[in-house]
């Protein structure tokens, strides 16, 4: 059929004078057209400016294709495409394809105003001249790779129907549902068993090479223009893979992490290019993905919630005529292609007569099956075909890849006149009509409310793009960056990371986000706490423990969320340990702090089933940290006080110290056997000594041993009493520190130990008893006074505590005790200045002020009154007082900075890593510190903190100087 028998009716006429100046430009050139000709030509130039640049861009073509049938200058233009599979080179393929695809667009674009081909007719021509360009360009990329490995054969069309690349076309190009500015969708594939191009030895870069230039061919603007946008974003995990995958490889990703959206891609994909052999296997392979006979209520679910994005643009949620996007909109396009896919999906596995891949087809399809009306059929079927046709005239226009309608009145009338009304109302009356038709079709399918929603709006994370409509509802959950956090959850969706690389992970997480990112907005920053669940999930070996878990209690997800939002340390540790998580099942986990008795209870019992000794240190590893995450959390969510963490944190670090030194014992004595009359005891000094211990504390501890002089071991391998000792020490400290598969412990400091690193790691009683009788120095007095024996036979702890108690009774000078202790701070302050007041242990009238007053005066007033020792601060700074060497007054102020101090040094170690600098710390952490402390806002805690520590300060310095 020729234009000469195109039947009209044509549009009207918007733009006159342009079609006027079109002609007149045609005319300079002696380019004559017939009058039945003209009459379309005037309707089309005087509405698209774009097909009028074509026709006088190739006017000398106009006329043989104004006289020739539509289809077959369609057929010539395939051909000429075809054809560039055999030209020299890119350049020339690249020009001859664009000037192809300019032909085909204008007689297309004729025949569609011309009335002379529908609809259907269109997109399939469309369609039609795409496969022929896409097959083109492959077969001349493929040759040119023959030709670079020197294969014998390289026959474009063997070389296309024999080298298990395939293209599959996806979506309206899948279906032969082109538009006519349409972008194409495809995936490539390839048997990498047949795949005869390697690059380095692999084919995958050069299969990738091949589709990077399949893009470059087709989509690349030149001066002759473009042929085909292409589009690559659903082939499978498209954020994470090359744009050219293996066909093993998409198998298996599909048959373990493809989700329902890309079952939805897959309805209309068929292979438009490459080997037929090798599409055919794939699409035959990857039918259970796509047609699944049973589904699961989130599967469903899921399935429903794709269809949400469609309402997400502005605009769009309403019906209407003025900027509404006809294809995305309610009541468009992609309602249609919804309410048919949809449908397939859940019911294609059971029947396959639904599988039909184009949208007419499938409604067809449920029309026989009695799933729909006849009247619903036929309502969508004529909805859809206006509202393609006047998505034509929309992009005609401009060669525009547009779907919405303008919002100014002359750009309306533009479009209303194109489509073959005189004016807006009248357009608009037929487009509303069709909209309603749609949407109230649709709204009876999807009637209930999409369970996935919060009450803020809609949170939809399936297909390859950030939805707008998720984007807005995730910053009204005050989310700053909300794309990085849908990018995050859709790589979670995609399998990224071993906790949802099976689907009932992803069904669990499909119903869990909703509820986490809810929980996460509550925090004092979302986003921070959005990152650190991010690291912690990426960590985790599996999830659908975890997911089950926070779906059935809420209150642990509540937990989880204000971890992440308030504690950074503690969150970073669960990213590193997520095992941790394991202790949330304790029924007691936001109990009280766990006893002593109870902690050696419940290690006891985990040390009876190990096997080995690795296994054993892997044990005290998770225990140590289940506990010391148990007591973090206790503090972070208000349940325990801070004051309470240090002892709880003591009695942790001593427990593991008493097991884990009976392993070391039983380890050696496989070799060397046990020392007879021996014992061996621990010290803790520092913090632990104190039992000032913080959820980074080190063990700052001293090894002592008593045994025979001339004693030896009793085992196979027989050693004296010294190097046993030094031994079982040096294992005992290897098994503190060394990181296992379950991690690290307790970094040990032994420099407090007498003389120090050159001393041995190990130190028997007689040369502890004579070093700090004789030979110990101020600062190792001072150190004495925190010492506390915290793991020992009973015998042995009763001779060591009594010379402990001697040593720190015995008079010192008080001249040269004031001097040393005020030296040695002035050296700590020279070497560890404070960075700011949150220095807490350094900053000026910080902790270690505290602890030099308390040190210094218990060795002043012991030799009168051994009474006021004590191993920790705040009980020595009352004992003095009550001694009276310290005033009521001083010792106050002392104890209420030391509360202060302690309680906000609890709260910042088991929070962050380092000091804490007031101006980029979190609006969650800035809440802890303020409850640590019960101060009515963080500037009131600040305030509170420099008074204290210029308070401590100034008792320092005058308490200090007074000897």
């Amino acid at each position: 059929m020729t234009f000469v028998e195109s039947p009209g009716p044509y549009p009207f006429l918007h733009d006159p004078a342009r079609a006027a100046r079109t002609f007149e430009t045609l005319a300079d050139e002696s380019i004559a057209i017939a009058t039945p000709d003209r009459t379309l030509l005037e309707s089309v130039f005087a509405n698209s400016p774009y097909l009028a640049r074509l026709a006088l861009r190739d006017r000398d073509q106009l006329p043989s294709i104004l006289r020739a049938p539509v289809a077959e200058t369609v057929a010539q233009c395939c051909e000429q495409a075809l054809a560039v599979a055999t030209m020299e080179n890119s350049a020339d393929a690249m020009t001859q394809l664009r000037r192809a695809k300019r032909r085909a667009a204008l007689a297309i674009a004729l025949a569609d105003i011309g009335g002379l081909w529908s609809v259907d007719d269109v997109t399939r021509a469309l369609t039609t001249f795409a496969d022929a360009a896409v097959r083109g360009a492959l077969r001349f990329l493929l040759r040119e790779a023959a030709q670079r490995a020197g294969l014998a054969k390289t026959d474009p069309t063997a070389l296309e129907a024999t080298t298990g690349m395939v293209v599959l076309a996806m979506g309206k190009y899948g279906a032969f549902e082109l538009n006519y500015s349409s972008d194409i969708d495809i995936v490539v594939f390839y048997e990498a068993s047949r795949f005869p191009f390697e690059k380095r030895g692999d084919p995958r870069p050069a299969a990738v090479d091949i589709v990077r230039g399949l893009v470059r061919l087709l989509s690349e603007v030149t001066g002759e223009g473009y042929v085909f946008r292409v589009d690559l974003r659903l082939r499978p995990d498209a954020g994470a893979t090359q744009v050219a995958i293996s066909t093993d490889a998409a198998e298996s990703y599909y048959e373990g992490m493809g989700q329902n959206w890309e079952r939805a891609a897959m309805i209309k994909a068929r292979a438009c290019a490459g080997d037929p052999q090798a599409g055919a296997d794939f699409l035959k392979a990857i039918e259970p993905f796509i047609w699944r006979r049973n589904l699961d209520f989130a599967a469903i679910e899921d399935i429903h919630s794709i269809k949400r994005q469609i309402h997400a643009h502005e605009g769009h949620a309403q019906i209407a005529v003025a900027g509404h996007n006809i294809k995305l909109g309610r009541g468009g396009i992609r309602e249609i292609e919804f309410f048919a896919q949809t449908q397939q999906l859940i019911l294609g596995g059971r029947m396959p007569d639904l599988r039909a891949p184009t949208t007419f087809g499938a409604l067809r399809a449920l029309r026989a099956r009695g799933l729909v009306t006849e009247a619903t059929c036929a309502d969508l079927i004529e909805a859809y075909r206006f509202l393609r046709r006047l998505e034509h005239r929309l992009q005609m226009i401009g060669d525009e890849q547009t779907h919405t309608m303008p919002k100014q009145d002359d750009d309306l009338a533009n479009i209303a006149n194109f489509a073959g009304y005189t004016d807006i109302d009248a357009l608009g009356a037929a487009l509303l009509q069709r909209l309603e038709t749609v949407q109230d079709h649709y709204s009876h399918l999807f009637e209930r409310e999409a369970p996935l929603d919060t009450q803020h709006g809609s949170l939809v994370f399936t297909g390859v793009e950030d939805d707008p409509e998720t984007l807005n509802t995730l910053k009204g959950l005050n989310f700053r960056d909300p794309a990085h956090v849908a990018g995050a959850i859709r790589g979670w969706h995609h399998g990224r990371i071993r906790a949802t690389r099976s689907a009932r992970a992803r069904e669990l997480l499909t119903k869990l986000v909703p509820a986490l990112l809810e929980a996460l907005s509550k925090t004092a920053d979302p986003d921070a706490a959005f990152a650190q669940f991010d690291r912690f999930i990426t960590n985790l070996p599996a999830g659908v423990q975890l997911f089950s878990m926070l779906l059935a209690r809420s209150e642990f997800l509540r937990l989880i969320a204000e971890i992440m939002g308030s504690a950074p340390r503690l969150a970073q540790h669960l990213a590193r340990a997520p095992a941790t998580l394991d202790a949330l099942l304790d029924p007691g986990f936001l109990g009280e702090l766990p006893s002593r008795r109870r902690l050696d209870r419940d290690f006891a019992a985990q040390m009876a089933s190990v096997t080995d000794y690795e296994a054993a240190l892997d044990t005290a590893r998770r225990f140590a940290k289940e506990q010391i995450f148990r007591v973090g959390v206790q503090v972070i969510m208000g349940v325990a006080k801070a004051d309470e963490a240090a002892p709880a944190f003591a009695n942790i670090a001593e427990c593991v110290v008493a097991g884990l030194l009976k392993a070391v014992e039983d380890e050696l004595a496989t070799t060397v056997g046990r020392m007879p009359g021996g014992a061996f005891a621990v010290i803790a000094m520092g913090k632990l000594g104190g039992r000032e211990v913080t959820a980074a504390s080190d063990l700052d501890l001293i090894f002592v041993y008593d045994a025979p002089a001339d004693g030896e071991t009793d085992g196979p391998k027989k050693i004296p009493a010294v190097v046993y000792y030094a031994r079982l020490a040096q294992r005992f400290i290897a098994a503190l520190t060394t990181a296992t598969a379950a991690g690290t412990l307790y970094e040990v400091d032994m420099r407090l130990r007498p003389t120090g690193n050159k001393g041995p790691v190990a130190v028997g009683l007689e040369s502890f008893i004579r070093y700090h009788e004789s030979e110990a120095w101020t600062w190792e007095h001072l150190a004495l006074t925190r010492a506390r024996v915290i793991c020992a036979p009973d015998a042995l702890r009763a001779k060591i505590e009594p010379i402990v108690a001697r040593a720190l009774a015995s008079r010192i000078d008080d001249a040269k005790l004031f001097a040393d202790a005020r030296d040695m701070r002035q050296r700590l302050a020279a070497e560890f200045p404070g960075k700011n007041r949150w220095d807490l242990k350094f900053a000026p009238g910080g902790l270690v002020d505290l602890e030099f007053i308390a040190q210094t005066f218990q060795l002043h007033a012991a030799p009168q009154k051994p009474e006021v020792l004590d191993t920790n601060t705040i009980a020595a700074l009352k004992k003095l007082a009550a001694a009276g060497f310290l005033t009521d007054s001083d010792c106050n102020t002392l104890v209420a900075a030391a509360e202060t101090q302690n309680a906000l040094t609890q709260v910042l170690r088991i929070a962050v890593e380092g000091t804490l600098d007031p101006e980029t710390a979190s609006p969650g952490l800035k809440s802890l510190l303020v409850r640590a402390d019960a101060a009515s806002s963080f500037d009131e805690l600040e305030h509170r903190l420099v008074s204290e520590q210029a308070s401590v300060r100034e008792i320092f310095t005058r308490v200090m100087a007074q000897k």
